[in-house]
């Protein structure tokens, strides 16, 4: 089977979703368009027991073939644990659409569009092996995103964060595609398979350092690491399943693939290990720490997102030590980074759709609102206390299991011997631990603020209750699956952690099977993880019990003293500083702008031709020049000096074509009757229009013109005058190939049929190029005779009135 194919299948199912949109009318289209990632989901699922034993799945077409440029398809366990998550989640989103966004409200049509637009993206970013069709479709979630998050256009907030991630994220793609550039000539291949397998040599190139920085650059504005951060919480603004497909399962996972497949690659360097580990951890702590400050829903998790991306993200750098160290300690930092991946889709997710259920039903986010809601949505209720616990990190939820491995990786960093790690390294268990106690806080502040605390329900813009049920499928089944990964924990790491860990560190694994770690809830009392956890228990406990008498100090932090005040600081100069520096060029006169051109047409060649010593003076093969054209050019100069000098436009269309006549008679002296017949046609056909035209033009002016700017305009026009006729004599003495000239000459008859040189390369070597040509003239007359006929009509209409 070509899987290839199932990566474009989302879009071009979007093709469709308007036409059905607008013709049924009775039915969600988001039931027809629920059954492209299900169908996906079997598909991929149906792949698992070839996952397991350490097949890959591959299929590819080509683009490109010159340039060795391929839509690739490698499914190995790495690329089908992102498949499932995309394709799985994003059918519970696209059901829990269903009964959020409203058929006859919506433009429905639109969003389903991008959605599937953007899951064919998600798709082509984790299955390419090739990086130059892996950064298309990383470019393409940018964009699919930007319509997603911007869906809402009416409203400033809603483009304004469309705006913010797509600068951010596109910014770091073009970073990421230097790197790839780097890459692809240290390697010399397109495949990221081929430059893993010849890492030595990637690794010596004197640009390996570069290409991993760009790379980190790109996964780090899309996974919204520190200080890239700030385009998610803005993207919140999006319709609520566009936040929980984006930011629990698929957009904000992408940085986090583009780590994990590249690690392998990368993990040699210290540089790639601290980097990536220490902006990770910061990320933690950071996101967690203002987590807390927030009083919207979805900023809440907004910056819980970013606190457990970078979770993920440090699990991912420290899994590198694995490649210097055979201690098996380090081999679970990897094992520990795939798992939580796989829970914090399954939580997230969750949370996100409560969310959106509480906006939905209570008519607002603002948590300083909210309480009192457990009561009338115990349903909701539950679901939210699971996704919370499980967030915070508590039993029996699957996020305590792979929090636990996390603390473990952290610790055993102390006791990495290499790039000093030994020494700075006791820095990371207590970022980790602190970042663990606001994560703790946040979680409960979620849960308990909105439905436990005591609110006035009747004060709310709605009465609340609990929402249709078909909007509580999705969040359930996400819960479900965190209970039930909890209890059965290494089933599902048989099926797809283990394969996916194997891809991730091929150093250690050549297969699943040889991966023998076992997720355990209960280590004993020794286990070090356990103390540290109940230490986040209590402090964290503590602390949000006191919540209200410590959050007000967040308000201490000057406004001005933010990233986000740095960004608006970008783009107001970016919109505003060079919009003035456009406007001191942009003179609106068109001589103004021949003048910079020429001006720079002449600099920059005159100075490439002078210091590469490109300029040759060699006439031994220039024609004699006779006596009839020295008084032809003498008549063109004069004409010419006509133009320039008149006072009437009469008497400028008259030397004009005088000019052209002129040059008409080079070309019979220079035996091309074709040419001179072809200006002779042109230039009386010029002369005509302006005279028919005549009484239409405006008045001769000189657009403030003053001596000096002729002086300027003298220069400038002999300053081209000049570099044309040098690199004429240049190109003439200097023949660095044959001319193609000599093969007309020698093909002309044989090849083509024809006598005439000049009509043969028009009609047949240049045959097409002729054929655009007329079709653009044939275009531009169709256009002029309209505009023609629109006048006239226009005019009757008047004489009629």
């Amino acid at each position: 089977m070509d899987y290839v194919f199932f990566i474009f299948v989302p879009m071009i199912a979007a093709l469709f979703v308007p036409l059905l949109f607008r013709l049924v009318k009775r039915i969600h289209t988001g039931w027809f368009v629920l059954a492209v990632p299900f169908v996906l989901f079997i598909i991929y699922a149906m792949l698992i027991p070839t996952s397991m034993e350490g097949f890959v799945i591959e299929s590819s077409f080509s683009w490109i073939p010159s340039l060795g440029i391929e839509f690739y398809s490698y499914i190995d366990g790495l690329s089908l644990l992102f498949s499932l998550l995309i394709t799985g989640i994003g059918s519970l989103v696209v059901l829990y659409s269903i009964y959020y966004l409203d058929q006859s409200k919506e433009k429905l049509g639109h969003f389903y569009v991008y959605l599937l637009l953007f899951m064919s993206a998600m798709l082509g970013v984790v299955q390419s092996d090739n990086v130059i069709s892996l950064y298309l479709f990383w470019e393409l979630t940018s964009i699919s995103s930007f319509l997603l998050i911007g869906y809402w256009y009416t409203k400033d907030a809603s483009r304004f964060g469309a705006l913010k991630s797509m600068m951010i994220t596109v910014f770091g793609g073009l970073m990421m595609l230097g790197g790839f550039a780097i890459l692809s000539l240290a390697a010399g291949s397109y495949s990221i398979r081929e430059m893993i397998a010849n890492s030595s040599q990637v690794a010596d190139h004197p640009l390996f350092i570069l290409a991993l920085l760009l790379i980190l650059l790109g996964a780090f504005t899309k996974s919204a690491q520190f200080p890239f951060y700030i385009w998610l919480p803005d993207a919140m603004e999006a319709p609520t399943p566009v936040s929980a497909y984006l930011h629990s399962a698929t957009m904000v996972k992408a940085g986090l693939y583009l780590v994990a497949r590249f690690t392998p690659l990368f993990a040699t360097s210290s540089v790639w290990i601290w980097i990536v580990t220490g902006i990770g951890l910061f990320t933690l702590f950071w996101g967690s720490f203002f987590a807390v400050k927030q009083t919207d829903l979805k900023a809440i998790l907004a910056f819980s997102t970013v606190s457990q991306l970078g979770l993920i993200m440090s699990l991912l750098g420290a899994s590198g030590m694995s490649v210097h160290s055979a201690e098996p300690i380090f081999a679970i930092a990897g094992f520990a980074a795939i798992f939580h991946l796989l829970n914090h889709a399954t939580f997230k997710g969750s949370l996100f759709m409560i969310a959106g259920i509480v906006d939905h039903e209570a008519g607002t986010r603002d948590i300083r609102k909210l309480g009192g809601l457990m009561s009338i949505m115990p349903i909701t209720f539950t679901v939210a206390a699971i996704g919370s616990f499980s967030m915070a990190g508590l039993p029996p939820f699957n996020g305590f299991l792979s929090k636990e491995m996390f603390l473990d990786a952290m610790l055993a960093i102390r006791h990495f011997e290499l790039f000093q790690f030994d020494t700075w390294g006791i820095l990371f268990p207590v970022i980790a631990w602190v970042a663990s106690v606001f994560t703790f806080i946040y979680s409960f502040y979620f849960v308990f603020y909105t439905f436990v605390k005591k609110g006035d329900v009747e004060q709310l813009p709605a009465s609340p209750k609990e929402p249709p049920f078909g909007m509580l499928i999705s969040p359930i089944i996400l819960a479900a699956f965190v209970v039930v990964i909890f209890f059965i924990p290494n089933k599902f790491s048989d099926w797809i952690i283990k394969p996916a860990v194997a891809a991730l560190q091929p150093h250690l694994y050549a297969v699943p099977q040889d991966v023998t770690i076992k997720i355990q809830a209960w280590h004993g009392f020794d286990a070090p993880a356990l103390w540290l956890t109940v230490g986040v228990v209590v402090i964290g406990f503590l602390m949000y019990k006191t919540l209200d008498k410590w959050q007000p100090y967040y308000g201490i932090q000057p406004s001005y003293l933010s990233l986000n005040r740095f960004y608006d600081a970008m783009m107001n100069f970016s919109e505003v500083g060079m919009n003035k520096i456009s406007r001191a060029y942009m003179t609106g006169v068109t001589r103004t702008y021949f003048l910079y051109i020429f001006a720079s047409f002449s600099i920059i060649t005159l100075i490439a031709v002078f210091a590469k010593s490109a300029f040759a003076f060699d006439l031994s093969s220039v024609t004699p020049v006779s006596i009839f054209a020295i008084l032809n050019a003498m008549i063109l100069l004069l004409a010419i000096s006509f133009v320039l000098l008149a006072k009437s436009r009469i008497a400028a269309f008259i030397a004009l074509g005088a000019s052209g006549y002129s040059i008409a008679l080079f070309f019979v002296m220079f035996k091309a009757p074709d040419l001179a017949l072809t200006q002779l046609v042109i230039e009386t056909v010029s002369v005509a229009l302006f005279l028919l035209a005549f009484q239409r033009l405006p008045q001769m002016n000189t657009h403030g013109e003053t001596k000096q700017n002729k002086i300027v305009n003298g220069i400038i026009a002999a300053g081209v005058g000049i570099t044309i006729t040098l690199v004429a004599l240049a190109s003439h003495s200097t023949k660095l190939i044959p001319s193609i000239s000599q093969y007309y000459k020698d093909t002309v008859d044989t090849l083509a049929g024809g006598g005439n040189i000049v009509n043969v390369i028009l009609v047949d070597y240049r045959g097409f190029d002729t054929l655009f040509e007329i079709a653009v003239l044939s275009i531009a007359a169709i256009g002029v005779f309209t505009m023609i006929r629109l006048r006239l009509k226009g005019d009757h209409a008047d004489e009629n009135k």
